[in-house]
């Protein structure tokens, strides 16, 4: 069996903490909010979005051997994402807490458990590696030893950086220099030139995609840059988790699985990142290949 996508990387059980009030008030011992637990962070999304968009899609990466755990693997596989490249973290299950405003904007507060220690089984690996057209790799700390061989095999390597503070950033460099397309929202730095630029000088022949939220997105390389306004669809934002893995997936799937020109498939992504944005603490019902179609067609037209 080949696959369409290899997700590396960053799976765990995310709560989602709704304020009612959109802040926090120290002075009492109380505060009432809504509270839901949910399968997420960006390994999560990625490879839920992927499957949900009718992509072979297979996971490596690493749970705990616990009950979070467990009901990650079964949740995968009911979906038919190919779990044998989970392994186990012997700290447990990576969480996130996510503390969410009025208006889905949120502030993560994130448990990575033995992500900085843990190293990845090479030949379970490998197994997969071989068989899949691209990977999405996410930057949990072992995944960078998995790169080398993602080249040797000359797989597409597509990374997400997620937030970027320092251009410079020594963690993210392995990343930036292996990588063939490169995902990361602009949420701190409001002209994202320089930083695309850094990014290009490290490495000439990326693709970048620079998330920007309710301003659009940038798609550049080294011939240019395109600009590109947000969409639209007719549904509330409610919750902006997981939008960049659906920006990613939705491209990805449409431009090198579908065959989409640059433009369509930014645009497809656009939509599948804007849908995320409507669904509350779920990765249960991103959105699915018929309903993008559906979006495409009429925000193309």
């Amino acid at each position: 069996m080949g696959y369409d996508v290899a997700v590396l990387g960053a799976v765990g059980i995310d709560t989602n903490i709704y304020l009612p009030n959109g802040e926090i008030d120290f002075n009492v011992e109380a505060n009432f909010s809504e509270n839901l637990d949910y399968i997420g962070q960006a390994g999560g999304y990625a490879a839920r979005a992927y499957n949900s968009l009718g992509c072979k899609t297979a996971f490596i990466g690493f749970i705990g051997n616990d009950p979070l755990g467990n009901f990650i693997k079964e949740q995968f596989k009911k979906d038919g994402i190919d779990i044998s490249g989970m392994m186990i973290d012997p700290l447990g299950t990576k969480r996130s807490i996510n503390f969410m405003d009025r208006n889905g904007n949120r502030k993560n507060f994130y448990d990575g458990k033995g992500s900085m220690t843990v190293e990845p089984e090479f030949m379970k690996c490998s197994e997969i590696i071989q068989k899949t057209r691209f990977a999405h790799v996410n930057i949990v700390n072992w995944t960078r030893y998995l790169l080398p061989m993602l080249k040797d095999r000359g797989v597409i390597i597509a990374s997400d950086l997620q937030d970027v503070v320092d251009p410079e950033d020594e963690y993210r460099c392995d990343y930036i220099q292996n990588s063939d397309y490169l995902f990361f929202s602009a949420v701190n730095f409001p002209d994202p030139q320089e930083l695309i630029q850094s990014f290009l000088e490290k490495n000439n022949d990326l693709r970048i995609i620079c998330g920007r939220g309710g301003e659009g997105c940038i798609y550049a390389d080294k011939d240019g840059r395109k600009y590109f306004p947000a969409v639209e669809i007719n549904r509330p934002v409610v919750d902006t988790n997981g939008a960049g893995d659906s920006l990613a997936a939705g491209f990805l799937s449409s431009y090198l699985l579908e065959g989409y020109s640059i433009e369509d498939a930014i645009l497809r992504g656009q939509i599948a990142a804007r849908y995320c944005c409507s669904i509350k603490a779920n990765t249960d019902d991103l959105i699915n290949r018929f309903q993008l179609n559906k979006y495409f067609d009429q925000l193309s037209s």
